[in-house]
């Protein structure tokens, strides 16, 4: 008895030295209370309640349905204008050269005597479209071509030469067109604006002709804008999926850049830090593997977590009132509960997205230990371990089972 009274007030000593010489033990700065009393200022978060807002979704087969595997690509982001290749009208800087053609000699533009040449015709020297969008033709006066199709400035040059030659045709060559190109920047070998050809271009047509991409496809992401719309996709996506890979429009801006695609874990899972995806397509799943998977002595395998920003979209379809913010992301946290053994085909499907932070709990058990930890640590030079660790490590497995 006398024993027990002994190492009880050894230990309380020894707590209370241990406590006393907190700020002579070693550290590698200042500690959190000494920042904070000496601020100048100090703009306190509200303990009652969290930072900011955020959304907890339990992953479910339901919530699969609203977050398919591959992201969404160009073709869902610019509607109809994927149906097809667009019309490549004259436009304002656009060089063409017209022929003109007559049935016979005598007529406006061949004259009697050249009935030997070896045809009717007449070409006239190239003009290039001016800022009003007109050109101009002999005895056919100015005409509006800007907006038009060859074939519509062909048939107005016809009318109004109809009355002066005889049975005149006309045929419309374009040597540069500068009205519908689209420009293409970042990591490609040549950066160039492109002319589009009548065939219609798509959006690795013209990556090809500005070199090809200069980094690692799998590190690489394609931005298109068009007007005040941009949509983003990974560059091996326009390789699988021909449908993202759409026809580009006059004025379109072609963006290619390194970026590696990464996501954070942290907590309880064997590596913590910045992983990258290496795969187009990355599951939770597979997430959590390439991080380790979790620790057996620490993880709580039903509080398995993954933050993201979610689009007001998204949310709406699902439910969650954001009427009015669809325009915006909020912060989501999704939860999985990986005792749930079916949680495993769930969790091999939710695809990982860019920027992406798992975070795996420690078990409540793992607290216990802690504590259990410094009590034996601070007492085993007294009378010997006072618990055995490992014992209590298992004992409390045991209890939260």
């Amino acid at each position: 008895m006398r024993t027990t009274k002994t190492t009880c007030l050894t230990l309380g000593v020894l707590c209370t030295v241990a406590l006393a010489g907190c700020t002579t033990l070693p550290r590698s700065g200042p500690d959190d209370k000494r920042i904070r009393d000496e601020a100048t200022l100090y703009f306190a978060a509200d303990k009652k309640k969290p930072l900011t807002d955020y959304v907890l979704v339990d992953l479910t087969e339901t919530v699969l349905g609203y977050f398919p595997m591959q992201s969404q690509g160009l073709s869902r982001g610019f509607g109809p204008t994927r149906r097809g290749a667009p019309e490549l009208p004259l436009g304002n800087g656009d060089t063409i050269q017209i022929t003109l053609f007559e049935s016979s000699a005598g007529g406006l533009f061949i004259p009697a005597e050249a009935g030997s040449r070896p045809g009717n015709f007449i070409t006239l020297p190239p003009q290039t479209i001016d800022t009003t969008g007109r050109i101009s033709v002999p005895y056919a006066g100015t005409l509006t071509v800007s907006g038009r199709t060859p074939a519509q400035v062909q048939a107005d040059i016809e009318d109004r030469l109809a009355n002066r030659a005889i049975e005149p045709q006309a045929i419309i060559n374009l040597i540069e067109k500068r009205s519908s190109q689209v420009s293409v920047l970042g990591d490609v070998n040549e950066a160039a604006r492109i002319s589009l050809s009548e065939g219609g271009e798509r959006v690795l047509d013209v990556i090809s002709r500005a070199g090809g991409i200069s980094a690692p496809a799998e590190e690489t992401s394609v931005t298109l804008q068009r007007g005040g719309t941009s949509a983003t996709v990974p560059f091996n996506q326009l390789v699988t999926s021909p449908s993202d890979n759409i026809f580009v429009y006059p004025n379109d801006t072609i963006y290619v850049n390194r970026e590696r695609r990464t996501y954070l874990a942290f907590g309880a899972s064997g590596l913590n830090g910045s992983i990258d995806f290496d795969d187009l397509n990355l599951s939770w799943a597979e997430g959590v593997g390439k991080a380790g998977g979790l620790l057996d002595s620490r993880a709580d395998p039903g509080q398995v977590f993954l933050y993201r920003m979610v689009d007001g979209e998204t949310l709406t379809r699902m439910g969650f009132p954001v009427a009015g913010k669809t325009g915006l992301s909020f912060p989501v946290i999704f939860r999985a509960n990986l005792r749930d053994p079916s949680t495993f085909f769930l969790a091999q499907q939710f695809p990982m997205r860019d920027k992406d932070i798992i975070y795996v709990s420690n078990s409540d058990s793992i607290e216990v230990v802690k504590f259990l930890d410094i009590i034996n640590s601070a007492t085993s030079g007294v009378s010997g371990p006072l618990v055995d660790a490992a014992s209590v490590r298992t004992s409390s497995r045991l209890i939260t089972r």
